[in-house]
């Protein structure tokens, strides 16, 4: 699978399908998902960011470098703490890829461990790439083998993977992550809900891989789950000045100011569901990373957010919304800081 990772930062377990699929644009996916085809069996057709949004995401990178590479820092000592330096990183594609990244470079910086990082696809509904898990596991033991993800929403993913792990003996079936906002896991950088950069642009800061794929005329039973790469946008590539920029940072100080969490974020989730009218809990997407993800990819309703002045977390929010013409609602917030809401094509 072509990237433009650096060499050596990532073992790439996906099938290239560039060129044997036409991506569709946003709102021709979204009128298929809702009428039952699954998101995994079609590809966004991705465009570039405006030159305003990319200020925004430079912005971004600076002021949100140092929390990144600090959450990098903490989880990969809870990392080592369990695992120990022959730990097996496997992130899953495509948010957690960058984030494998950042945490095999600080173990070397820090350990002087070179580990080996794969990424893998995990699809919501579908279920984890067997066939790339049983590769890994020609080579490694499953004892050594730790799940890399960018962040928590609700929690699906995480969901998923431990219902994945079931068929294979041995495997943690936790997934560690940056940011935990939705309370699920220890093994976190932070529980806050802060800006990961990366999750400010689709594959341009990813490598130019697009989320991953899975169709069975395409991928074969012996084949790894999909992507394809986005060689058009390669003069506007982001991924290793993300990466570069944010090693940069580790080692200085920052302090996350942890809030103690009081109750399962999940139950604002379904309060918000509630409220809105909104049956299905998949259209609820919490959390500043799945809030973005959602204004890049879907077809949002609103976007809920904590305060309309909240520039340092949300200015990326706010813009996107902006040029999307996407209504922007206060909502008084425990857990998370915004919420996207994706509309329902039968209502409009």
């Amino acid at each position: 699978m072509r990237s433009t990772y650096k060499d050596g930062d990532v073992n790439i377990l996906l099938k290239d399908i560039t060129g044997m699929i036409e991506p569709l644009d946003n709102i021709e996916r979204e009128k298929k998902i809702q009428s039952g085809v699954h998101y995994s069996e079609m590809l966004p057709k991705e465009k570039l960011p405006s030159e305003e949004y990319l200020n925004t995401f430079c912005s971004s990178l600076e002021n949100y470098a140092l929390p990144t590479a600090k959450a990098a820092e903490i989880l990969c000592r809870k990392i080592i703490a369990e695992k120990g330096k022959n730990v097996v990183l496997v992130s899953l594609a495509r948010a957690g890829t960058p984030v494998g990244v950042l945490l095999k470079r600080f173990i070397k910086l820090e350990y002087g461990a070179d580990v080996t990082h794969f990424t893998i696809s995990i699809i919501r509904g579908r279920g984890i790439d067997k066939n790339a898990v049983n590769y890994i596991l020609k080579y490694f033991s499953p004892g050594r083998i730790q799940f890399v993800d960018g962040w928590t929403g609700k929690g699906a993913i995480s969901n998923q993977l431990r219902e994945a792990m079931k068929d294979f003996s041995g495997i943690d079936d936790r997934a560690a992550v940056l940011s935990d906002p939705a309370g699920i896991t220890d093994l976190c950088g932070t529980h806050q809900d802060f800006l990961i950069p990366s999750s400010c642009l689709n594959s341009t800061v990813s490598g130019l891989i697009s989320r991953t794929f899975y169709r069975s005329d395409i991928i074969g039973e012996e084949d790894f789950h999909g992507a394809m790469y986005y060689g058009e946008f390669e003069n506007h590539d982001k991924t290793n000045l993300f990466i570069d920029t944010v090693v940069k940072n580790f080692g200085r100080s920052y302090n996350f100011n942890e809030i103690p969490i009081t109750e399962p974020p999940v139950n604002e989730v379904r309060e918000i569901a509630e409220k809105y009218n909104i049956s299905d809990i998949n259209f609820v997407k919490p959390g500043i990373g799945e809030t973005t993800r959602v204004l890049l990819r879907r077809i949002p309703w609103k976007i809920l957010v904590h305060s309309f002045d909240d520039y340092e977390y949300l200015g990326h929010i706010y813009q996107l919304a902006d040029e999307k013409n996407i209504p922007l609602e206060l909502y008084p917030f425990r857990a998370y800081r915004a919420c996207g809401l994706i509309q329902r094509l039968a209502d409009v």
